[in-house]
């Protein structure tokens, strides 16, 4: 019987997943790395010790281990075009193989250039009002095919060009109508402009599904059957997740959020729809200091920590400003509440303690005028601060924007100790997730991913 493990991130995304999958693979034999949620959103950097680098959107971040195999699961958002851009930068840095490594369910949904135009210019339209998106339209897609179905474009869809034209002519019908508006927004005019264009392009789909028979003849639609044979092989398989918990669809604060769960259930339906039988091990992945990309609430958000080195991140692109903050006690309790069971924690970037004099810890939240709603939630302790979210016990988009509304009016409350070791940190972590720590890192390759679970091997 094969072990299972999954890598769930418990911040807003960027919290390390990228090196622990890379060091794990090489550590467990690891034969197979699952993505079970998100799509060509993500961003996971792998740095190898000789200095190649590569950021990781589809292919699993164990692809540089040799043998490693990807599976993009269903419900996991396939990109085609961007699958392709991906392994031709794998090609780059001698990765050869990508594709030959690479399996897709046949069921997964499929991220068109309509979806990413229209994603766009949704977020476009919004201008100062911005959710916070990474423009390649895997919320679009999902939002599509909630809302039609019928036109869902799938995966194995793409092996039937008659019927993949089809349903890509009838992805763009259905989203033009809803953006024909927006040529009166004078915000963001030319922008939007030619992500309208492109969304009005009746010659694209034909163009767009000639480009991409190169990765149908590579990477032919896999059955069920197919890849749970894969699974079920003896050794190690690792579910890799994208994004964190602080941005899950039902559990992030809403409306900053991805159209995706990052949760141990989505993890273990994934698992029990390809038929493994085995308990899943959760492990969530964090880093020292806390960070998010583009638009949120973010209370203990501190320009003085632009001074840690962010080579792979930037205030480019979509996402916008990359923000960094002092470690949260409270967003940490709430996100452990919001996972349930976790069997340890891998915590990354201790390394940041070489570059600042130490992190402060944000034990609780103080709130300017906390209405009575949040009192009679009992969000706050009686000394009127708060000190723990509540987890809806139902999937509740109004409780979650209730939290944002909150988060956006609070100021951290930090222990006058600072944390200037990074065992320091450790101890804090572990007594606040109530779990042990089993993996730490202080560098960008797999070589800096040290033990912790029996005994600290961690130089700050």
């Amino acid at each position: 019987m094969p072990r299972l493990v999954s890598l769930l991130g418990l911040g807003f995304g960027d919290c390390g997943k990228g090196v622990f999958t890379d060091a794990l693979c090489r550590r467990w034999q690891v034969h197979t790395v699952v993505r079970f949620n998100g799509g060509a959103q993500a961003g996971h950097n792998v740095v190898l010790p000789d200095g190649r680098q590569h950021t990781f959107s589809q292919f699993a971040a164990g692809t540089l281990v040799p043998g490693v195999a990807t599976v993009l699961a269903y419900p996991v958002v396939v990109h085609p075009g961007a699958l392709l851009v991906e392994h031709s930068r794998l090609q780059s840095i001698g990765v050869d193989d990508g594709l030959e490594r690479l399996f897709i369910d046949r069921r997964c949904r499929v991220n068109t250039p309509f979806h990413q135009a229209a994603g766009r210019l949704r977020e476009l339209a919004r201008g100062a009002a911005a959710h916070g998106s990474c423009g390649v339209g895997v919320g679009e897609t999902v939002r599509h095919a909630l809302a039609h179905p019928e036109h869902t474009l799938h995966y194995g869809d793409l092996a039937r060009p008659a019927l993949a034209m089809q349903k890509l002519q009838a992805i763009r019908c259905d989203l033009l109508p809803a953006f024909a508006a927006l040529g009166e927004v004078a915000a963001n005019a030319a922008a939007i402009a030619a992500e309208y264009r492109l969304l009005a392009d009746a010659q694209l789909a034909e163009a767009w599904l000639e480009n991409i028979q190169n990765l149908l003849r590579d990477v032919p639609p896999s059955s069920a059957e197919t890849i749970a044979a894969r699974l079920a092989r003896p050794g190690t398989v690792l579910f890799e997740g994208a994004q964190g918990v602080l941005l899950d669809e039902w559990r992030g604060f809403h409306p900053h959020t991805t159209w995706s769960s990052i949760h141990p259930r989505a993890v273990e339906a994934v698992a029990a729809d390809y038929g493994c039988p085995a308990r899943v091990e959760h492990l969530g992945v964090l880093r020292a200091y806390l960070t998010r990309h583009g638009a949120g609430p973010f209370p203990t958000a501190d320009a003085g920590l632009d001074v840690l080195p962010e080579p792979h991140n930037s205030d480019q692109g979509w996402q916008g400003r990359f923000r960094r903050g002092h470690p949260d006690g409270v967003l940490l309790r709430y996100a452990l509440a919001a996972s349930g069971r976790l069997d340890g924690l891998l915590v990354s970037h201790l390394d940041a303690f070489r570059h600042v004099p130490g992190l402060r810890w944000c034990e609780a939240y103080e709130t300017t005028v906390p209405g009575e709603e949040s009192r009679a939630a009992g969000w706050l302790a009686p000394a009127g601060r708060v000190t723990r979210l509540p987890c809806s016990a139902r999937e509740d988009l109004a409780h979650q924007a209730a939290l944002t509304d909150l988060l956006f009016r609070v100021r951290p409350v930090y222990q006058a100790r600072m944390l200037t070791v990074a065992a320091s940190l450790l101890d804090r972590l572990e007594q606040a997730a109530a779990c042990p720590i089993w993996f730490a890192s202080c560098g960008p390759s797999h070589e800096a991913v040290k033990v912790c679970r029996r005994q600290r091997e961690v130089t700050a």
